[in-house]
């Protein structure tokens, strides 16, 4: 039986700034596969789309990402299987995806968005309606990268990849420390 749960980038409120670091580096991160887009300020020739969200109100601040979920209701719910689990990784292949929002109004979390899809720097129209094509986007943990691109940018050190099974091992161990000591 497998007991691995998939991982996830979780936020603490308390230390993000919502300076957007974050945000940049993911859209760096994997615009330079798509549109050949690196680290450079000024050169940009499309939006800013990262694949986390950055919450900033009045009494909150930081980002939302995909909790990569064991019955992932966007995954569940896309008709044409556009979004599929990779060794625990839910990722949407943009190729396949229609832009249907099924998925978006399915997540939970609000980690899915729709934005235009560009390729080689350029939007990429619908031939029917002349309009630029609207695709999916969230959190891949940066699938095809070594790390994770968020979490290293964080100056606060506000994000962190959580293993859901090793975290609670952690817990579990303090909790049978602080018992042992109290009971002494």
């Amino acid at each position: 039986m497998n007991n691995k749960l998939s991982s996830f980038v979780i936020a603490d409120s308390q230390k993000c700034t919502g300076c957007r670091a974050c945000e940049v580096a993911c859209f760096a991160t994997h615009n330079n596969k798509n549109n050949n887009v690196g680290y450079t300020v000024g050169t940009i020739e499309i939006p800013i789309i990262p694949r986390l969200y950055l919450v900033k109100e009045e009494n909150i601040c930081m980002p939302v990402q995909c909790r990569h979920c064991e019955d992932a209701p966007c995954l569940n719910t896309c008709a044409i299987k556009a979004i599929s689990r990779i060794n625990g990784i839910v990722t949407i292949e943009e190729d396949k995806c229609i832009g249907c929002k099924t998925c978006l109004l399915a997540c939970p979390f609000g980690a899915i968005d729709l934005f235009t899809q560009f390729k080689n720097s350029k939007p990429v129209e619908q031939i029917a309606i002349n309009e630029s094509n609207k695709i999916a986007y969230k959190c891949d943990l940066c699938k095809d990268n070594d790390k994770l691109a968020c979490v290293n940018a964080c100056p606060n050190q506000a994000l962190r990849l959580v293993s859901p099974l090793e975290d609670k091992k952690e817990k579990n161990l303090k909790a049978a420390l602080n018992l042992l000591s109290t009971n002494k």
